[in-house]
């Protein structure tokens, strides 16, 4: 068990892991850190975290584990000041769907003051956000990436792992650069496709709209997530974004050729083909 941890944002992320480390009494203490005060007092309210501050240096003290879960473009500003804040030996891990510049920071500050950080993103979420809809059982067979580097203390990475075990997730090992590829392909692009096809919709007639039935909805229901959030996730991770991208383009540039060539056997051979590879992830 923990005996103080420390979440800094309390949002869906932030709160689901509170939560969950209450629910599962992963920790003695909890302690919200936020920016505004009228945002954390629902935590408090119910009974997620045991106090709450606005006092980045008051949350941190005597904390034994420090979960970052601000947005990516916040968090790496925030760094400097957490690493100055955290008690020696403090483990520190973070929730962002970016993680290559974030390692980079934490290392950069951990050689001049040794801090145990391992990167963390769970791949859990909805496109809605605010701890209004944080869960205990967000976690729960959910998959959890954790991105250790050659300089990660093996002690470190196996106590993160541990902690999203305990809160029910399915811990995967990645190094940064490749977890921020895999998320390029498999949750920042389709989120980025969500969007055209919303923009492409428009574009032919916004009635289309009216009659727009499950199929599409499910398909773009990313698509209604915050801009500001989205907008520093792909400026964050642009270049594995736009390796995707390319993929993407090259794809759709292909099957629009197989559909104009009008040859029936191949567009169902190579539809078949992509079902199959679909079917693998069940």
């Amino acid at each position: 068990m923990i005996g103080r941890l420390a979440i800094v944002g309390l949002g869906l992320l932030g709160g689901s892991v509170a939560k969950a480390a209450r629910a599962d009494s992963l920790a003695r203490e909890i302690v919200g850190i936020g920016r505004n005060p009228t945002t954390l007092a629902p935590a408090l309210a119910e009974g997620a975290v045991d106090r709450v501050t606005t006092e980045l240096r008051e949350g941190l003290s005597g904390a034994d584990m420090i979960v970052l879960a601000t947005p990516v473009a916040t968090l790496e500003r925030l760094m400097p000041a957490v690493w100055q804040a955290a008690p020696p030996e403090t483990l520190i891990t973070d929730v962002g769907s970016t993680k290559a510049a974030i390692v980079r920071v934490a290392e950069a500050l951990s050689a001049k003051r040794p801090q145990d950080f391992v990167g963390s993103h769970p791949m859990a979420g909805s496109n809605l956000s605010g701890f209004a809809v944080s869960r205990a059982d967000l976690f729960r067979s959910a998959t959890i990436i954790v991105t250790p580097t050659e300089a990660t203390v093996p002690d470190a990475a196996k106590r993160v792992t541990q902690f999203w075990e305990a809160a029910g997730g399915r811990v995967v090992t990645m190094d940064p650069a490749s977890h921020d590829r895999a998320v390029a392909a498999i949750s920042h692009l389709p989120h980025l496709v969500a969007d055209a096809l919303v923009a492409a919709v428009a574009r032919m007639d916004p009635q289309f709209f009216d009659v727009a039935a499950r199929g599409f909805k499910d398909t773009t229901r990313i698509a209604a997530s915050s801009p500001t959030v989205w907008r520093e996730i792909f400026e964050e991770n642009r270049d594995a974004l736009a390796e995707a991208v390319a993929a993407f383009r090259s794809t759709l540039d292909d099957l629009e050729l197989l559909l104009r060539s009008g040859d029936a056997a191949r567009i169902e051979a190579e539809l078949e083909r992509i079902r199959v590879i679909r079917e693998r992830l069940r």
